[in-house]
């Protein structure tokens, strides 16, 4: 006669369930329910790793960047997981703590084997700070722990382009294009080097690709209003900026600029004039 399931099994089963349906509401852009369901499991089992990461996000979606820190905060100093600490440093850097969220990274960065998403927010977080000699070497230990991690080599080349190391910069977003050629990021990246190289024709073809990828990168779409006007293609060039500015209205400000700034653009008295001729509304 075989013995009954233990009596925990059921409660597992929900617990899993509810689970399920918490990551469903998260992604279907429904915070607080997934904060609801997850909270609920996390009664029950205080240390599941996945409930934790699904209630300290839905707080980040709904703006609630210290009652994230207190959520996960717990779970990272019983867990050691990378996930969780690496979530709690995006948390900690949301509600004002930037050097507490770095070294949280730092820890995260050493646990084994290698979370890649550790070296690539403390890289970024570093270089933000200005702090680029140390950003490179995170974002290159990582690389050499983690060799496919595209996302850091993107970084790095980010990075180098920061410090207007293009060559550098143009390196690592072609071996990136050579190992992922629909990447739309190294697309990008690779094409903002070639504007600066002068490269204009070439960069257009990069944004129109990136665009066929990501048809509402209005910042992607921007620069490709940019290469146009640099090229002399006047009229294209200022409908994709219009196009730009109708997707987002916080690039209105970007697209004056731009307008000005290039060899064949516009120039403006009045903002409002500007604002008028992009057809986009004041913020």
């Amino acid at each position: 006669m075989s013995k009954p399931p233990p009596a925990s099994r059921p409660r597992q089963d929900k617990a899993s369930q509810t689970l399920e349906k918490a990551v469903l509401a998260l992604r279907m852009q429904r915070p607080d329910e997934a904060e609801r369901l997850a909270a609920s499991v996390l009664k029950g089992e205080r240390d599941n790793v996945v409930a934790t990461q699904v209630l300290g996000t839905a707080l980040l979606s709904q703006n609630r960047a210290e009652d994230a820190v207190e959520a996960l905060q717990k779970t990272a100093l019983r867990a050691t997981d990378p996930a969780i600490e690496t979530l709690l440093a995006k948390a900690l850097t949301a509600a004002g703590r930037p050097d507490e969220a770095l070294d949280q990274l730092r820890r995260a960065s050493e646990r084994r084997p290698p979370y890649p998403l550790a070296f690539l927010d403390l890289g970024e977080g570093l270089g933000a700070d200005g702090r680029f000699d140390e950003a490179v070497a995170v974002l290159e230990t990582g690389l050499a722990l983690i060799p496919k991690a595209d996302g850091l080599r993107i970084a790095l080349g980010y990075l180098h382009l920061k410090r207007n190391d293009r060559g550098r910069a143009r390196r690592l977003f072609q071996q990136v294009r050579t190992a992922a050629p629909q990447r739309q990021d190294a697309m990008v990246g690779l094409a903002k080097v070639m504007v600066l190289d002068g490269e204009y024709a070439q960069a257009a073809d990069l944004y129109r690709r990136a665009l066929v990828l990501q048809p509402g990168d209005a910042a992607t779409r921007l620069s490709l209003g940019k290469c146009l006007l640099e090229m002399g293609e006047r009229e294209a060039g200022e409908a994709a900026i219009r196009a730009a500015t109708h997707e987002a209205a916080q690039l209105a400000g970007p697209a004056i600029t731009a307008l000005a700034a290039t060899s064949r653009g516009r120039f403006f008295l009045r903002p409002s004039a500007a604002l008028k001729f992009l057809n986009a509304e004041a913020t």
